[in-house]
């Protein structure tokens, strides 16, 4: 398949697995596969308190990297705002989610993608109503149905205070990741967006501390992670806020 530079350069897990970056994703997957031995992760949710946050770049990264592991992988753009997701993998977005959503599943909804093993559902047409979209029951079957069909399920989500997207699917989900930019994203911000996931009984994984600068010599934004165990929405808020006020490491 084609590849283009400019979509996929944020693409640092398959075009540079060396990279500390990469390294990240890598200790981040394994995080999540022993998080919680009694209640394995399989379908996770990546947001943002706000926009520009990093969270589909996130999304994207942490899905090739579980397919680097051998996993059968499903990303789904569960954007149907702005999605960006065909954009990373260069694929068309004339049938995805919305697609599934009005339909039902279709095969032409799974795109392979030029990492083995990861498969990417596309946003598909963008419709007039997506929260009503993600909160009906055809979502809850979909979502049902994605599980039976992958070792983990990916779903990228809109920012969760702009819209009320991602708390109407999180719920559903085994966790979700919450992500948040160095620089970009405030402490009421961060913590605000901690307590939307809570209030709505999602289980919040931890928190994933993005757009970190490394040391010099490295062009990439470097992905720090804090890890919140299996607290699941017992998060706290001093936890949050040290996250967003944590200082760049240093290089490697």
């Amino acid at each position: 398949m084609p590849q283009s530079r400019n979509h996929h350069r944020n693409l640092i897990a398959y075009h540079d697995p060396r990279s500390p970056v990469s390294e990240a994703f890598r200790t981040l997957r394994t995080n999540l596969e022993f998080v919680s031995p009694d209640r394995p992760v399989q379908s996770i949710l990546i947001t943002s308190p706000g926009p520009s946050e990093g969270k589909s770049t996130v999304a994207a990264n942490l899905a090739i990297s579980l397919a680097q592991a051998g996993k059968q992988v499903i990303l789904v753009d569960a954007d149907m705002r702005k999605p960006v997701q065909h954009d990373l993998f260069s694929l068309p977005n004339t049938t995805g989610l919305t697609t599934a959503l009005v339909r039902g599943v279709v095969p032409e909804i799974y795109q392979d993608t030029f990492v083995p093993g990861l498969r990417v559902i596309t946003s598909g047409p963008i419709p007039p109503n997506p929260a009503e979209l993600l909160g009906s029951s055809m979502m809850s079957a979909l979502i049902g149905a994605l599980a039976s069909e992958a070792d983990f399920v990916i779903y990228d989500t809109p920012p969760v205070m702009a819209v009320t997207d991602a708390i109407l699917v999180a719920p559903r989900l085994d966790g979700a990741l919450l992500t948040i930019a160095l620089g970009v994203t405030s402490r009421d911000a961060a913590k605000r967006a901690k307590q939307l996931l809570s209030g709505s009984r999602s289980r919040l994984l931890g928190v994933v501390l993005n757009q970190v600068k490394p040391g010099r010599g490295y062009g990439y934004y470097y992905y720090y992670y804090y890890y919140g165990g299996d607290s699941g929405p017992e998060l706290s808020d001093e936890e949050v806020a040290a996250a967003v006020n944590s200082k760049a490491p240093s290089g490697r």
